[in-house]
């Protein structure tokens, strides 16, 4: 568990299940204007012990990793922040999601969580790149990763099927700066 100032991450277990339901249900109308359409049976308690078994098992492959973001104050789920889609070899890159409780927007706390995912796919996963895709509207969302140090590289067209549409991402990385050449002043 890493705690940081508003709120902290650490990864889901099977005793979260019903809060991250909860939290999926609260936020359903929310969260479904930027996300993948789910199937009707992902708002049941069991679905949601199955992701977080299925997230147990891709983290013990090193093909993703899934955290909550709880809020100190209080202890409460209010968020999800990932890591999937791990490639290894000469990529060295991921992809990073994540949602907060629409409550809760705007707070900084999906900015604190970024910076403590990079900062883990960096120093503990030692990844090269991370990558992430945002709805060019979500101008929130870019700007989270715009502050956590993430740059655009342009906009990948009919990207991601979001309620039964194909949607433009903007498409934005950062690279780990242990894997930047430093630059030597000759005075």
């Amino acid at each position: 568990m890493s705690k940081i100032s508003n709120v902290y991450i650490r990864p889901l277990t099977l005793s979260d299940a019903a809060e991250l339901l909860n939290l999926e249900m609260r936020n359903r109308a929310f969260f479904e204007k930027y996300s993948i359409t789910h199937p009707e049976n992902y708002w049941t308690l069991e679905t949601q012990k199955e992701l977080i078994k299925k997230w147990e098992q891709n983290t013990k492959k090193d093909i993703e990793y899934r955290f909550g973001i709880f809020k100190i104050n209080g202890d409460i789920l209010i968020g999800t922040i990932g890591l999937f889609q791990v490639f290894r070899g000469p990529r060295e890159s991921v992809l990073l999601g994540y949602s907060l409780d629409q409550e809760h927007n705007g707070k900084g706390y999906t900015t604190e969580a970024a910076n403590w995912v990079v900062n883990y796919a960096f120093e503990i996963l030692n990844l090269h790149r991370i990558e992430a895709g945002v709805m060019p509207n979500n101008v929130g969302s870019i700007r989270v990763l715009e502050k956590v140090g993430f740059h655009k590289e342009g906009i990948a067209k009919k990207n991601v099927k979001i309620n039964a549409s194909w949607e433009d991402h903007q498409m934005l990385a950062i690279i780990n700066p242990n894997d930047l050449p430093s630059i030597h002043n000759n005075h």
